[in-house]
């Protein structure tokens, strides 16, 4: 078996490691092509404008990145630590790593690195994803299966049905809340887009303003998992407990964004609703009418000097 450097062809491999979640990959790559689109039109807007909307366009589409990510990121709450853990089953062997537990909207990423990263003639650097849609038990017996360290399955187990903690019915339903109202935000930001771009500018305040309220109701979802007493995570001779992390924060950030934008656009509106309309570019359309019609008016008195003088023509040869 030297051959496969230890690795046993009639077995699966050892580790499967989460690199990087590819639906935030997506996301974030669809909103770069998005924002390189809107700026590639900066160069054909003249004067200050310009850097208005530029401004306008970053705002704005870091406001919409920003939501559709937080459903796919797995650092909504975290926490780690550093102890001597048993390796594997049914072995003394003992490690010295960090072990982190990074909870997510649909799953938990679970990691293991050892300190250093070689030990025990092997390299110790895990990165476990385990998702749930019902349950996470699929993805607990896969890990059994890889036979992937005490540590993990240990973590991994505290989210199992069959555990006294039964962490995921805590997590899950949370979650699930979180996402509805973190998508509903996100219609709410695509209707002040448009809402933004048409004469209607308060009510684009008002729905930048809803934005920040389901953005606060996402956090208020995942913050029921406090209200339930939490399960403390021993490895070790050490425990942890997990606590709100960036995509927590992040989302704080962004609602307190959405709320200061709406309420300026709301008040600005009523102290100098034409200045706003000119910001926003509302009243072209007026002085394209009056440049129409001053055109149709010009075009009609030339027809009518026209018809008038080939008229007077015809009366003097008629008298002639």
């Amino acid at each position: 078996m030297t051959f496969y450097v230890d690795i046993y062809p009639f077995y699966p491999l050892q580790r499967s490691s989460f690199i990087f979640s590819s639906h935030l990959l997506t996301v974030i790559l669809v909103f770069l092509v998005l924002a390189l689109s809107l700026l590639l039109i900066l160069p054909g807007i003249r004067g200050k404008s310009r850097l208005f909307w530029t401004f306008r366009i970053i705002i704005s589409l870091f406001i919409g990145v920003v939501i559709v990510a937080l459903n796919f990121t797995c650092n909504w709450a975290e926490a780690k630590m550093t102890t001597n853990a048993t390796y594997k089953s049914f072995s003394n062997a003992v490690v010295n790593a960090e072990i982190g537990l990074h909870v997510g909207l649909y799953g938990i990423n679970v990691t293991l690195k050892g300190n250093p990263i070689v030990q025990l003639n092997e390299t110790i650097d895990y990165n476990e994803m385990f998702r749930w849609h019902d349950t996470i038990e699929e993805d607990y017996e896969e890990a059994l299966e890889k036979g992937l360290p005490s540590p993990i399955l240990y973590i991994a187990e505290k989210f199992t049905l069959g555990s006294p903690c039964r962490l995921i019915l805590q997590y899950r339903f949370s979650g699930r809340y979180a996402s509805a109202t973190l998508w509903t935000a996100f219609c709410s930001w695509l209707l002040a887009n448009i809402l933004f771009s048409m004469p209607v500018i308060l009510y684009a305040g008002y729905m930048m303003m809803a934005t920040a309220a389901f953005i606060f109701f996402s956090m208020a979802s995942f913050s029921n998992i406090s209200s339930v007493p939490q399960c403390v995570f021993s490895i070790g001779t050490d425990s942890f407990k997990t606590e709100y992390s960036h995509s927590f924060w992040l989302a704080l950030a962004t609602g307190l964004l959405c709320t200061i934008i709406g309420i300026l656009v709301v008040i600005l509106n009523f102290v100098m609703p034409e200045k706003m309309k000119e910001a926003f570019s509302v009243g072209v359309d007026s002085y394209e009418d009056e440049d129409v019609s001053y055109g149709e008016g010009y075009l009609n008195a030339a027809f009518l000097d026209r018809v008038t003088s080939s008229t007077l023509t015809a009366k003097t040869k008629d008298n002639l």
